[in-house]
């Protein structure tokens, strides 16, 4: 049956400018930085950390967890629309540029933006390809429920809500009204945990917003346990059937555990030289909406989701060019 949707996923999440660069392991001792995680910091903590890096050697790059898994979705050619917030700024012009560039909707201008900065995240990656980010909000902290669509989540297939928003009060707010809006009116709710200090620093928030269950969670194996509350990835998967109909927890270099509602099935991985993991999870989870709102099977989108998972990480950066997607279609054929 043909899609008479608008869209098929509605995303929310922060809107962030990713700068990407390359770091030596001793990096994070020198600066006291927790390797391997997310951390928030303010404005004054990230601009100290950026006077530190090679930022001449940096890139920039549109990111934001949602905001990669839609422009993923995107560029394979499915319908997206994102609900987030820049400031009237270099890097929200940036921002606003890269959507648009990538077709994917959204309902921000230039006019009436508050007087902020644009969110920013300094993604350091070390040689055994870890990404370490520290992110500075800006603007995206009062992200909230009066910057939904209501229009465009009923327009959609599913809605798919970012993890990270939990750490905010305005955030959480801006999920729940969100799923509540897409529950009302028969939209698919898709949830990321995004980032597994999301799931143990905001557990409580965390399972507000999952309620009593979401039709999709993404999670990798560390947040499903910690969420969960196991030691196994075997006891996490059967405990997450009492909160999502259906989920996938990406293994990393193992490929991939997908739950279809009825059976597990396994997804495995694309052999690369790995060489920067940001974005993998996000681009799995854009890849994997894409394939199951045009018609294929969990076991197809997991191959797909696998395939874009692997071209991610064998790059600098979180996103592929419409040409590399156009590659990934002709490599599974």
């Amino acid at each position: 049956m043909k899609n008479s949707k608008k869209y098929h996923v509605f995303g929310i999440g922060n809107a962030i400018v990713d700068i990407v660069t390359e770091v030596e392991y001793d990096f994070f001792e020198k600066n006291n930085i927790e390797k391997g995680v997310m951390t928030l910091v303010d404005e004054k903590r990230q601009q100290e950390l950026m006077k530190v890096i090679n930022m001449e050697k940096s890139k920039l790059s549109g990111g934001g967890s949602a905001g990669n898994t839609v422009t993923a979705l995107s560029q394979f050619g499915g319908k997206a629309y994102y609900a987030c917030l820049v400031a009237k700024d270099e890097l929200g012009k940036f921002f606003i540029d890269d959507l648009d560039s990538n077709n994917v909707h959204h309902g921000l201008t230039y006019n009436n933006l508050p007087q902020s900065e644009t969110g920013r995240c300094l993604v350091m990656t070390t040689p055994d390809a870890e990404r370490t980010m520290n992110t500075f909000l800006g603007v995206s902290s009062h992200l909230s429920p009066e910057n939904l669509d209501e229009d465009a989540i009923i327009q959609s297939e599913y809605v798919y809500l970012e993890g990270y928003l939990v750490a905010s009060p305005k955030g959480l707010e801006a999920m729940k009204q969100t799923k509540k809006i897409a529950e009302r009116n028969g939209v698919k709710v898709a949830l990321t945990f995004s980032d597994a200090s999301m799931v143990k620093y905001f557990s409580k928030q965390m399972e507000e917003v999952v309620g009593a269950s979401v039709d999709i969670l993404f999670c990798n194996e560390e947040e499903a346990q910690i969420f969960t509350g196991t030691n196994s990835t075997n006891d996490a998967r059967e405990a997450l059937k009492t909160v999502a109909k259906k989920f996938i927890i990406t293994l990393g270099e193992n490929g991939a555990l997908v739950y279809d509602g009825d059976t597990f099935i396994t997804i495995e991985p694309y052999k690369v030289h790995v060489v920067d993991t940001n974005g993998a999870g996000d681009m799995f989870a854009g890849a994997f909406m894409f394939a199951i709102t045009h018609g294929h099977s969990y076991a197809e989108a997991g191959k797909l989701a696998s395939l874009a998972a692997s071209k991610v990480v064998s790059q600098w950066g979180p996103r592929l060019t419409k040409p590399e997607i156009l590659r990934i279609f002709k490599d599974l054929q």
